[in-house]
């Protein structure tokens, strides 16, 4: 019952809240059908049929409540056809409750105790509340108002006509317009915020999609300004020094050194734009964290004062951590506090970010991208000599812990600038001509990447992830 409960959204579970608590409305009424029966019905074969059989009525009513309340919402939310049938149905056994009722009343069934009507207008109003659940998702509001009015004056003037007591049927006829426009309210109102909950999860999931949509444009953008030029330069200085060397003239090597400068220059740029989005500013990672958890209403305590101290490399390195796992900690569970934590024992910087949020799952993606979840977590922290290990607390909750050696920023900063870096022309062992295209699955490596951060951060972690990320990646682009 806890996975079937964490397992669904924030608008799934206010949408199950508000079916139960509407379903569970018209079984409470039937109780109340009962109260009379205890102190007023008459002890006596028929008294007791007839008090059996406004019971069942009663009951069939309230299951045609139920469904009923269940064709309203999808009239409301997606046009389905309104329940009618459902709804005269209902009337006709209303009438059919009314009249045995007044039956009742008539012939003495409900004078055991006091013969003032009380006993009537309780059974009339508490049995005929499912018929009125109904009949609330059919018209509109101010039609539906005047109706119960209408049913107001019927019922009391019925409880004036069976039992001649004057201040008894005006009871009931405040009683019935009172309980009817607050029930008209509360079941109106219901469907409202069951509509509107899924219209803003489905704008949220929109703003989302747009927002991964404009990002992908804005590397685009980026790679098509970088490279577009460069390229065009290239094809034409390339046919060129084709048309040069077919003819036998020098000139062909010039034009060529001048391709492999351009080239080189490409390739230098081309690794500034990715590593903009390979890059996390440990900082603005916090901040960010802070910032999306206290929107989606968890707390946040973040002890970060050590945070400016730490080398670049480490930063990075870190910062990818925080930007997972505060990921996680809106994907999965129902976390309500998180803590952050950072400090330095000396050798080795060390983060801890801790929820109350635990699932069965560990509360942790399970993805097998490269690069994403805490497994492309631990390759990264790796290859800057650092470890990180993440597991469920003995107190209920899940602790990522990630060590960084302070001296990180000796070694290298990644696989993905490993590879990158085979393309720098200033490196000893660069490609030569016998080598070309070796240097190019690197740029390759670093849009891959690009494109599972996109798939892994974006998509998965919702919209407040996605602004996360989109805040994050911009700050590493302007700093690269």
């Amino acid at each position: 019952m806890k996975g079937f409960w964490r397992g669904r959204s924030k608008a799934a579970k206010l949408d199950l809240y508000m079916r139960i608590t509407l379903y569970a409305l018209p079984w409470l009424l039937l109780l109340g059908v009962m109260a009379p029966f205890a102190s007023d019905l008459v002890r006596e074969p028929g008294a007791i049929a007839m008090a059996q059989g406004l019971l069942a009525l009663a009951f069939v009513m309230t299951l045609l409540s139920m469904h009923a309340i269940n064709r309203g919402i999808a009239h409301h939310r997606h046009g389905s056809p309104a329940p009618w049938r459902t709804a005269v149905l209902s009337l006709v056994l209303g009438a059919m409750f009314t009249a045995l009722a007044v039956t009742l009343q008539v012939t003495g069934g409900l004078g055991a105790k006091d013969n003032d009507g009380s006993g009537l207008s309780l059974t009339l109003w508490f049995g005929l509340s499912p018929v009125v659940m109904c009949v609330y998702a059919l018209s509109t509001v101010r039609r539906l108002f005047l109706l119960t009015l209408a049913a107001s004056v019927l019922a009391g003037a019925v409880v004036q006509v069976v039992t001649g007591d004057g201040p008894t049927a005006v009871i009931t006829g405040v009683g019935v317009v009172l309980s009817g426009v607050y029930g008209l309210g509360a079941y109106r109102s219901s469907l409202w915020f069951i509509a509107t909950i899924w219209e803003l999860d489905k704008a949220q999931r929109i703003q989302a999609r747009l927002a991964v949509a404009e990002e992908r444009l804005r590397f685009g953008r980026d790679l098509h300004d970088v490279m577009g030029r460069n390229l065009a330069v290239i094809a034409l200085k390339s046919e060129l020094a084709v048309q040069l060397a077919e003819r036998g003239r020098p000139e062909a090597v010039a034009q060529m050194a001048e391709v492999q400068r351009i080239a080189q220059e490409s390739q230098r740029e081309v690794r500034a734009v990715v590593r903009g989005y390979r890059e996390a500013d440990l900082r603005n990672e916090i901040e960010g964290a802070r910032g999306v958890l206290a929107a989606a209403g968890i707390s946040c305590v973040v002890e970060d004062r050590l945070a400016a101290e730490l080398p670049a490399a480490v930063q990075s390195a870190l910062g990818w951590v925080v930007r997972e796992t505060t990921t996680n900690v809106l994907r999965h569970g129902n976390p309500k506090q998180c803590t952050l934590r950072l400090f330095s024992d000396g050798d080795r910087a060390v983060l801890v970010v801790e929820n109350d949020g635990t699932t069965a799952d560990g509360g942790v993606a399970s993805s097998g991208t490269p690069g994403s979840g805490l497994a492309g977590l631990r390759e990264r922290l790796a290859s800057v000599g650092g470890t990180l290990v993440a597991g469920a607390t003995d107190t209920g909750r899940f602790r990522v812990t990630a060590e960084v050696p302070l001296t990180a920023a000796d070694g290298p900063s990644g696989n993905g600038e490993r590879e990158v870096g085979l393309m720098d022309p200033e490196s000893p062992e660069r490609p030569g001509p016998e080598r070309k295209g070796k240097g190019r699955p690197g740029a390759s490596e670093g849009t891959a990447a690009f494109g599972s951060l996109l798939g892994g951060r974006f998509l998965g972690g919702g919209l407040p992830g996605a602004r996360f990320f989109r805040r994050s990646a911009r700050t590493g682009a302007d700093a690269g």
